[in-house]
Order: C-alpha cells, then sequence, then structure tokens
C-alpha cells in the first residue's frame, strides 16, 4: 500500500532537487505514501487528522475560499466545520492568516491550503508558508497543502511546503504535501500521486489507507517513477502554457480583470456575474467555463468571492484556445 521502494526513492529524490532539502532529511520509507490520485488522498486525509472535537468543540477545517471542492466535502464528512477564509483581489487571492480569529485557530484541526491556487493562479510565498507552519504548531492542527500545480509556472518556481520546513529547521511536523502526476505530466488518467512529510501521520495514513485506500497498480507505479526522474517532458509541457498564456494575455489584457497567473492553468476573469457570463458563452459561443461561484461560498454573511468571475482552463491547443478568446470579447 505504501507504494514500491523505487517509486518511493524516485519521488524523494525529485523532492530533494526540486525544494533542494537537506541530504538525508526525507526518508522513502518513513515520510512519503503513494496515493492513486490525490483526490482520494486529500478527501480520506481529513478522516486521519480530525477528531470528534477541539478545544470542547466541534473541529474547524479550514478552507480557501475559492477551493477544489474536495477540501468542502473532506470536511462535511469528517464531521469538522468548514471555516472559509476569503482569498479576494484585496489580499491578493492569498488567505489572510492574521485575520483569522484565536478561537477559531484552537478549534482548527486541518487546514487545507493550495498553492498554486485552484482557480486563482496565485502563489503562496516562502514566508507565508512558514508562517502557516508556525500557526499549526502553535495551536496543533495539521497543515495540508496541496501543491499539484507546482509545476505549472510561468516564471519562478513556486516555493513548498516542505522547503519552508526546512527553512524553519524543525522536520516535518504538522505539514504534509500532495502532489500528483495529473498536472505535471498531464497524466490524469494514470491516476498516481503522493502524500509527504509528518513521518507521524504518514505511518497512521499508510495504516488508514490499508482499509479504506486503493492500491496503485505496480505497472503504474513503475510508470509514474520513470515520469519523476524525468524533467525534460515537464519542461516542455510548461512551454507550451507559457505560449498559452502569452495569446491569452494578447486577447485579454485589459478585460475582465485579467492578470497572468503565477502557476496553474486557469485564467480568473471578473466578468460582473459569472453564471450568467457562463450561460451567455455557452448559449451563444460554444464556449465552456465554470461560474466561479461554484468554487466558492458566501459564508458569514459576506458575499461569494467567486460570484463575479469565470474560471477558464487554457487546456486546449493554441488555434483552439485563440478562437474562444474572439469569441469571448465578441460575446462579453
Amino acid at each position: 500500500m505504501a507504494g514500491t521502494l523505487e517509486l518511493r526513492q524516485a519521488i524523494v529524490a525529485w523532492l530533494n532537487r526540486r525544494y533542494r532539502l537537506p541530504a538525508g532529511a526525507l526518508d522513502p520509507d518513513k515520510n512519503v505514501l503513494t496515493l492513486a490520485g490525490t483526490k482520494e488522498g486529500l478527501y480520506l486525509f481529513s478522516s486521519l487528522v480530525v477528531p470528534r472535537e477541539k478545544a470542547g468543540r466541534q473541529p474547524i477545517v479550514l478552507v480557501p475560499n475559492p477551493y477544489y471542492l474536495v477540501y468542502n466535502g473532506a470536511a462535511t464528512m469528517a464531521g469538522a466545520e468548514a471555516v472559509f477564509l476569503d482569498a479576494t483581489r484585496d489580499n491578493r487571492f492569498t488567505p489572510d492568516l492574521a485575520a483569522i480569529p484565536r478561537e477559531t485557530l484552537e478549534r482548527a484541526a486541518l487546514f487545507y491550503l493550495c498553492s498554486p491556487a485552484n482557480p486563482q493562479g496565485t502563489v503562496a510565498s516562502l514566508d507565508y508558508l512558514k508562517q502557516a507552519i508556525t500557526l499549526a504548531r502553535e495551536y496543533d492542527f495539521v497543515l495540508a497543502v496541496d501543491e499539484c500545480y507546482a509545476e505549472i509556472y510561468d516564471r519562478l518556481p513556486p516555493p513548498g511546503a516542505l522547503e519552508a520546513c526546512a527553512a524553519l529547521g524543525d522536520g516535518f511536523a504538522n505539514v504534509v504535501v500532495f502532489h500528483s502526476l495529473s498536472k505535471r505530466s498531464s497524466a490524469a488518467g494514470l491516476r498516481s500521486g503522493f502524500v509527504a512529510g509528518d513521518p507521524k501521520l504518514i505511518g497512521h495514513y499508510s495504516h488508514l489507507r490499508s482499509y479504506g485506500g486503493c492500491q496503485v497498480p505496480l505497472p503504474v507505479q513503475a510508470a509514474a517513477a520513470a515520469l519523476w526522474r524525468d524533467e525534460a517532458h515537464v519542461e516542455e509541457n510548461r512551454a507550451k502554457y507559457r505560449r498559452k498564456f502569452d495569446i491569452a494575455e494578447a486577447a485579454l489584457a485589459g478585460r475582465y480583470g485579467f492578470y497572468r497567473p503565477d502557476g496553474g492553468f486557469f485564467l480568473w476573469l471578473e466578468v460582473g456575474d459569472g453564471e450568467a457570463a457562463a450561460l451567455r458563452l455557452w448559449r451563444d459561443a460554444a464556449v465552456r467555463v465554470l461560474p466561479g461561484g461554484y468554487t466558492a461560498r458566501a459564508a458569514d454573511g459576506r458575499r461569494n468571492p467567486g460570484e463575479a468571475y469565470i474560471r477558464l482552463a487554457i487546456v486546449h491547443d493554441e488555434a483552439t484556445l485563440s478562437a474562444a478568446f474572439e469569441r469571448i470579447r465578441r460575446v462579453l
């Protein structure tokens, strides 16, 4: 269930290269667990770390808002209260850690953080990650960082939570990261990813997955090991996305609050009413996008931070994207 030694060694070698971790910091037998894709890994993880109560009350799972829908589902199924941390243009689409009330932190059992963010494409800085780790250790919750988009970036490679742990110099306690080949290697159908970090959590999670997780087939693990060892296809993939963002910028700059994201492959366009815009684009332009409000919640009387946006995935070929951008400009 933990994965073949070949695959775990390839993952550790990649993490060491990518995040410049100290030699020997990661043990393939203690710090890494393979997953059948990170979707199931992120979802099941909440069942491991969310207790029946914390600080005498229902535990809290902190969720960025907007968010990957798995986070909220995982919180609900674990019996926790999801507390949504708005990530808006005002805070550069990154949850404001200083604004989280002390009472909320005391009840927090888990904090899902995505960097680069889905859908906004913003990257948490190394200092931000260090602050989040410090809070996790001070208030004894787990920081689970979804880094699945970390290898699709425009200019600078996004820092990682394990890198932040190394900078702090206190090991990986309270911290895990999730990575996937779906985005890095455009291998979504392979269903192969991993979780790495706190050895105590990894050990408990391996035990839990032996009951409720899926074994990754051995041929898939062999292919995954080869992909983690290779960077050429990743660099080629990254270059393709840069060209697509060039096309997007040329077509949409100065419109819809366009900005070039730091990472990921989404455009987060401000259109006034995301749902109405999505319907209009599908009906009048044959362009399918996701209403931004579907990725977020209106919490505690606040406006849904995604309702004015649409999420557009730039995953088609360049010619198709160019045509789509022209239609968007015509219809919106």
